[in-house]
């Protein structure tokens, strides 16, 4: 059974910003995995103003993408306590967030390396 991780927007664009395999750093630390996007994040790729963002898009679109009640960090909380997956983010005030609801988080280290941590 693969462990659920949910992607929010600077997770989509990270492998492409710091040239960075996802699919492959992800299953380095947590073995077998289904990506899972939230629906408003395709919403915000197709309004970003990344040069990234076209590419980070079609990404999202290769994996489960699931609507949600919510949008923007708000979404990805809601479908975090929904289905008990990581969520991958370097976004730290999310991170905080998610840490004071126990979520478990993946995010990148010193530039180079995912780390998973547990709640």
């Amino acid at each position: 059974m693969p462990t659920d991780v949910i992607l929010d927007t600077n997770a989509l664009l990270m492998p492409f910003e710091m040239k960075i395999n996802l699919d492959l750093a992800v299953r380095d630390v947590l073995g077998d995995v289904r990506f899972i996007v939230p629906g408003p994040i395709i919403g915000e790729l197709k309004h970003l103003k990344n040069k990234y963002s076209k590419v980070a898009l079609s990404l999202a679109r290769r994996y489960d993408i699931i609507p949600t009640e919510a949008s923007g960090d708000a979404s990805i909380i809601e479908l975090a306590e929904k289905t008990g997956a990581f969520v991958l983010t370097n976004d730290r005030e999310l991170r905080n967030k998610l840490r004071d609801r126990g979520v478990p988080l993946i995010y990148l280290r010193s530039g180079n390396h995912l780390v998973a941590e547990f709640r």
